[in-house]
């Protein structure tokens, strides 16, 4: 091939040749070839964050611990009462829904009571008619114009008649369901238009001043109970602990659970305790060794407990495992050592 054959196909193609020259600088300058290249290396870096100016501490030491056991129980009121109606009648009228309060002697139901009324007007003809008839055998009597047994048999009639007119009345008196305690209605289980049998619950009233926790206390811890002793009650709602008396230990033993019902009088003034709240009465067990911080050191990040421990002034999370609850102090069953330092109240990382 010519020299003049060559210098024609490098004018044919040098713009792809200058482009595919200028490609490979870039590729070689963006890979680092034209720069100065840094030995690899370790950069010191501090864990955790600076100890933040004027942060309390708390030094973890090991002490000993009473132990604390629970029983779960049930809120309920030492007054609570059910409210039936005593006759079969139809309800005219509700009064009070749930969580109404009611003053002792208040109406709450009425029932249609216009057939005891059609028998009060009967009955009440019927005693007019049967005095009158007991007064005319009397005055016959009395002039010895009639016998005793006549005497005797309208006196009979005139107090039946009465009894029954009594009787109706008092059947009236059970139209109107009234409450028999000063307290809240817990529970309404009818409307207006429904059909009212004797003995089924209408209403539900209790009193929120007298409630109790109810629990099943094993037989093993009864032996740490007893009668007008002082406990801490845990509750779920509101979610509180609060102060309790046992009021009573029921002699029997479930033969199922091996159990014994205490109940726990609760000081309730102030506070809305609603029946079938969960809680947990609290017995005091052997003590052991352990350690407590402040319950404001621990904090959660999801699921995980935490709390953050102070070394060489810095401040690194650690996980813990939490237990007991003693007042503003709390147990730590496990992730700290006797002579941790910890601060008090955690701080925001980040």
């Amino acid at each position: 091939m010519s020299k003049l054959n060559i210098l024609n196909i490098i004018k044919s193609y040098w713009r792809g040749i200058v482009g595919i020259v200028g490609l490979a600088v870039i590729v070689a300058w963006s890979g680092g070839a034209c720069s100065r290249k840094v030995a690899p290396g370790v950069v010191a870096a501090s864990a955790g964050i600076a100890m933040p100016a004027g942060a309390e501490t708390v030094k973890v030491a090991r002490e000993s611990i009473p132990a604390r056991l629970f029983v779960v129980g049930t809120v309920d009121s030492e007054e609570k009462i059910h409210l039936s109606a005593r006759i079969p009648a139809y309800i005219n009228e509700v009064l009070v829904s749930s969580g109404d309060e009611v003053k002792k002697g208040q109406v709450l139901v009425t029932l249609d009571d216009r057939e005891f009324r059609e028998q009060l007007a009967a009955g009440e003809a019927q005693l007019k008619q049967a005095e009158t008839e007991f007064q005319r055998t009397k005055q016959l009597f009395e002039k010895n114009a009639t016998t005793d047994q006549a005497l005797t048999a309208a006196e009979s009639m005139y107090n039946s008649a009465r009894a029954q007119v009594d009787r109706i009345k008092v059947m009236l008196t059970y139209a109107q369901i009234t409450s028999p305690i000063d307290g809240l209605v817990t529970e309404r289980r009818i409307e207006a238009g429904d059909l009212a049998n004797p003995g089924q619950v209408l209403l539900t009233v209790y009193d929120p001043k007298r409630m109790r926790l109810e629990a099943a206390v094993p037989v093993r811890l009864l032996d740490r109970l007893t009668l007008n002793q002082d406990v801490e009650v845990s509750l779920e709602r509101p979610a509180e602990t609060i102060q309790g008396r046992i009021t009573e230990i029921v002699s029997e033993v479930d033969p199922g659970s091996r159990t014994q019902t205490v109940k726990v009088r609760l000081e309730s003034e102030g506070k809305n305790l609603l029946p079938g709240t969960f809680g947990r009465i609290w017995v005091d067990g052997e003590p052991h060794d352990g350690f407590r911080v402040p319950a404001t050191s621990v904090y959660h990040v999801g699921q995980v407990e935490l709390v953050q421990v102070v070394r060489d002034g810095r401040v690194m999370r650690r996980a813990v495992k939490t237990g007991s609850l003693f007042g503003d102090r709390i147990e730590i069953l496990s992730g700290l050592s006797d002579g941790d330092e910890i601060l008090a109240q955690p701080v925001k990382e980040g």
